[in-house]
């Protein structure tokens, strides 16, 4: 015995404005998903380390080098210009220090101070360093200089991402 139950004039019109209502969200939420979504499904173009010169063009005196990194976060893409100190010492290994202090964010210069010769120095709050980037103990900073990523390739210098310095700081 099977009985035939009906749907009400209501409940019929209750699912079907549900089922109307779904469809519709769905219809605005889908492209805000895929806005949301799109930037992680593009592959990532270009290099992550940037030429800044002929490896013969640096030695055991710091030299600064000026060079642009292309940037994307998402939708925006920008172009930066960043600064690195670079040394080659006399076994040819590249050393490629940042040029921001870590005490607050100034930047730094080689051997500009005559009381400190031979001496990254920090115009802002006196902060020195070391030629390897060494913080030197009693002055503000209290980490050394964060260090580029290397790599020599076909004769030039290519730096990448910045990572910390791993040297303990000195007595000065």
């Amino acid at each position: 015995m099977s009985e035939k139950r009906e749907i009400s004039r209501r409940t019929f019109l209750n699912y079907a404005l549900m089922g109307t209502g779904g469809f519709l969200a769905a219809g605005m939420i889908t492209p805000m998903i895929r806005f949301a979504v799109d930037p992680l499904l593009k592959a990532s173009s270009g290099s992550d380390k940037v030429a800044v010169g002929s490896i013969d063009e640096f030695g055991p005196e710091p030299k600064r080098v000026d060079f642009k990194v292309h940037t994307k976060d998402g939708w925006y893409e920008s172009d930066s210009t960043l600064a690195a100190w670079v040394t080659k010492n006399e076994n040819g290994e590249i050393t490629a220090l940042s040029p921001i202090c870590k005490h607050l964010g100034c930047t730094v210069d080689w051997n500009t101070n005559p009381s400190f010769p031979n001496e990254y120095f920090c115009p802002c709050h006196g902060g020195r360093y070391t030629i390897t980037g060494q913080h030197i103990i009693g002055t503000p900073p209290t980490k050394s200089l964060d260090l580029y990523e290397t790599e020599v390739k076909d004769g030039k210098l290519y730096l990448g991402k910045i990572k910390p310095n791993p040297l303990p700081g000195v007595t000065g």
